[in-house]
C-alpha cells in the first residue's frame, strides 16, 4: 500500500510538474506572439512614417522645381522684354538716322537749286547788261 502511495504521488508530482511545464510553455508561446506583434506594429508604422516622409520629400522637391521653373520664366521674360527694348531703340535710332540723312539731302538740293538760280541771274543779268 505504501508503495502504491508513492507511485501515486510520484505520478501526481509528474503530472504537476508536466502542467506546470506546459504552463511556461504556453506562457513563452503567448510572450513570443505579443513581441512578434509588437514588432509588426512597430516596423509597419516605421515603414508608414518613411513612406510620409518620403512623400513630403517628394512633394517639397516638386514645389522647389516649380518655384525655379517659375523664376526661370520670368528671367526669360524680363530678357525678352530687354531684347525688344534694345529693338526698338535700334530702330528709334535707325529711323533718326534716315530722318537726319533725308534733311542734310533736302538741305543739299536747296543749296543746289539756289546755286543754280544764282548761276542763271548771273546769266542773264550778264547778258543783259553785257558785263562779259
Amino acid at each position: 500500500m505504501r508503495k502504491f502511495q508513492q507511485t501515486l504521488a510520484g505520478s501526481n508530482i509528474a503530472s504537476d510538474a508536466a502542467a506546470a511545464v506546459a504552463a511556461a510553455t504556453a506562457a513563452a508561446t503567448a510572450t513570443t506572439a505579443m513581441t512578434a506583434s509588437a514588432t509588426t506594429t512597430a516596423a509597419t508604422t516605421t515603414a508608414a512614417t518613411t513612406k510620409t516622409t518620403a512623400q513630403q520629400q517628394q512633394q517639397q522637391h516638386q514645389h522647389q522645381q516649380q518655384h525655379q521653373q517659375q523664376q526661370q520664366h520670368q528671367q526669360q521674360q524680363q530678357h525678352q522684354q530687354h531684347q525688344q527694348q534694345q529693338q526698338q531703340q535700334h530702330q528709334q535710332q535707325q529711323q533718326h538716322q534716315q530722318q537726319q540723312q533725308q534733311q542734310h539731302e533736302q538741305e543739299h538740293e536747296q543749296q543746289e537749286q539756289q546755286q543754280q538760280e544764282a548761276r542763271l541771274l548771273t546769266a542773264y543779268y550778264s547778258e543783259l547788261y553785257c558785263l562779259d
